[in-house]
Formats: structure tokens, C-alpha cells, sequence
């Protein structure tokens, strides 16, 4: 996929992995790919709340307020980090919100393609605020975001770490995406059910080689110039697997704790990964590292459908889409073989 085109969609086909593992140096994916860092394909809508098998219904369109609630119910911000910043950034609750998109980076340019396509809410998962400003002038990135977004009429809303701990958030699409069954929370939350929390661990159904594994995580995820890096002997069987949804280096005591064969997880440093390897004799976890952009995107359209679903149960409807621009900061890598 290039940063001007639509994300591919791959089907659950038990060929790919096959496909892929021809030649497993094509993990190292062609720099070529992604070129330019322009508006992407249109956005791609998920649904209308409410418009499948609702048309006996009259629902109403919601106020930010009433979205805003919706939110709270799938990713109480309870569950955020205490560091983190999430909730609504712009925005006024009593204003309808007709139109949904969402995005995992709050760029200039997604924010241009929210509002081409007539978003009254983006919701991104990661904060366009996460430290303190003493301005929003705009003369700055931030800045001309915020005044792009409220002359355009659309709100912004940030569900970060609570959509990362939450049932049904980043993680678990992750470990769903890779047939993770008896799946926990690798990081249990401190506020909140017993199975939320950050990263997930889970058993796939049988023992895969590590090369097949990395193959096929690979052709489910978006494109991206960095593919994906393997740390380990591509003909390892493993099957216990811990993954977190973006950075994810922060938690290698508890994958270690979880005795996991594999750490799938993105933003992987030099010395924590080295470290982590030779910590242990058996070289476990081996590491799969994705593009911090690609591990999360993978949660957008899930996102997308729950919320449709839960305004739906609470009488409204609201067009929802997920973004199609490529966010991922690289544009090009050179290997030995490129």
C-alpha cells in the first residue's frame, strides 16, 4: 500500500501465511512502496448506527454529549494511564454530530480529510495534546490543527490508553486478528474488570513456526514502509503469545512473567530488546515488532462498528467511517537487498 492509496483488505485465508513465507525476506518490506505523504484514498464508511434491521425506528441524530457518553460506556477513561491525556479536546456537547471518523493520529491531514468528507466528531487514539501548550496560535502544527478543526465545525476526541485497556480495544483486536484463544490482559487494570488492561497474552490454537506467525501478522496489517522485524529462529514453533498494541517495551516483565514464546508489540528499542532476549538461555520471547501505526489501525473499524452499535441501542444514528490515510511517519527504508 502506498500513502496514497486505500489499505488493502485481506481475507482470512489460510493460503497467505503460506504465500508469504516463500520468501520470508519480503518481512523486510519493499521501501519502495510508500511514496509521498499526500491525502489517501476516500474514507472508507463502516456503517450508519442504526441503519441495519433498524428501519422500523425513528432515530435521532446525536449531540456530542450524547456520543460522549456512548464512548464512556465502551472506554471509560478510568482506565487510562495516569500519564495520558484522553477526552474531548475541541469540540461544544451540544452540537449534532451526524458524522463520525476515525483516525489513529490526529495530523493536518487527517484532520483535512475528516472534514472533506463532513466528520461533525474525529475521534484518534492518539492525543493531539499529550503535554502542555501555552499557545494555539496558528503558527504552530497543534495549533493549526485546533483552528482547522473549529472553523471547520468538528470536534476532536482522544480514546488512548482506555481504548488500549478496554474489552474489545487494541489488544484484543490484535489477538483476535491473530486466533489468540483464553486471551487475559497482560497487564491487569488497576481500575477496572478483571479483563481489562494493557497487552493481552493467549494461546494460539496450535503451535506455529515463528517465521508463518510474523507472515501471516504481516498481511493482515496495513502497509507500511517499515514491515515487520522478527527477532528469533524463523523455524521455532511457538504458541503462547503476548501482544500489545502499539510501543510495548514498557512491558517485558510481564511478558516475561507470562512465560509467553513470542512478544508481538511495536517501537521495540535496541537494549530492551537485546536484553530481553538474552535474559533467558531459550532465547524466549522471540519478538515480532510492527509499525506502531499498524498495530493500532487494526482497531479503528472494530471501534467504529461498537459505537454505531451502542448509539444505535440508545436511539440515535450517526454515519461512521474510518480514516484511510497512511500515518505511519516513515516513507522509505533501504535493507542489504534494496
Amino acid at each position: 500500500m502506498s500513502k496514497d492509496s486505500n489499505f488493502p483488505a485481506y481475507d482470512d485465508d489460510p493460503g497467505l501465511a503460506a504465500e508469504a513465507d516463500d520468501s520470508l525476506d519480503g518481512l523486510a518490506q519493499d521501501a519502495a512502496t510508500p511514496a509521498g505523504s499526500g491525502a489517501g484514498g476516500d474514507a472508507v464508511q463502516v456503517s450508519g448506527a442504526g441503519a441495519a434491521g433498524e428501519e422500523h425506528l425513528q432515530l435521532e441524530t446525536p449531540a456530542l454529549s450524547d456520543v460522549l457518553v456512548a464512548v464512556e460506556e465502551l472506554w471509560p477513561e478510568s482506565l487510562a494511564e495516569d500519564w495520558d491525556r484522553v477526552g474531548l479536546v475541541v469540540g461544544r456537547p451540544e452540537a449534532e454530530v451526524d458524522r463520525i471518523m476515525f483516525a489513529v493520529d490526529p495530523t493536518l491531514e487527517v484532520i483535512d480529510e475528516a472534514l472533506e468528507w463532513g466528520a461533525k466528531l474525529l475521534v484518534t487514539h492518539h492525543p493531539l495534546l499529550l503535554k502542555g501548550v501555552n499557545s494555539v496560535a496558528a503558527t504552530s502544527g497543534k495549533g493549526r490543527a485546533i483552528h482547522r478543526l473549529i472553523e471547520g465545525g468538528c470536534a476532536l476526541l482522544t480514546v488512548h490508553t482506555n481504548g488500549d485497556s478496554a474489552v474489545g480495544g487494541v489488544s484484543d483486536v490484535l489477538a483476535d486478528a491473530i486466533g489468540l484463544n483464553e486471551v487475559r490482559p497482560l497487564m491487569p487494570a488497576r481500575h477496572g474488570l478483571v479483563e481489562e488492561g494493557i497487552g493481552r497474552v493467549g494461546l494460539l490454537p496450535e503451535a506455529e513456526k515463528l517465521g508463518d506467525l510474523a507472515a501471516r501478522i504481516f498481511l493482515q496489517l496495513p502497509a507500511v514502509a517499515g514491515g515487520v522485524r522478527v527477532a528469533g529462529n524463523k523455524d521455532a514453533l511457538v504458541r503462547k503469545v503476548a501482544v500489545c498494541g502499539g510501543a510495548g517495551d514498557s512491558l517485558f516483565d510481564a511478558v516475561r512473567a507470562s512465560d509467553a514464546d513470542v512478544y508481538v508489540t511495536a517501537d521495540l528499542r535496541h537494549h530492551p530488546a537485546s536484553e530481553a532476549r538474552e535474559l533467558r538461555a531459550d532465547g524466549k520471547p522471540q519478538l515480532i515488532d510492527l509499525s506502531h501505526f499498524a498495530s493500532e489501525w487494526l482497531w479503528l473499524p472494530a471501534a467504529a462498528e461498537a459505537l454505531g452499535t451502542v448509539l444505535s441501542d440508545q436511539g440515535f444514528e450517526a454515519e461512521l467511517a474510518v480514516s484511510q490515510l497512511n500515518t505511519d511517519p516513515w516513507d522509505f527504508i533501504l535493507t542489504p537487498n534494496n
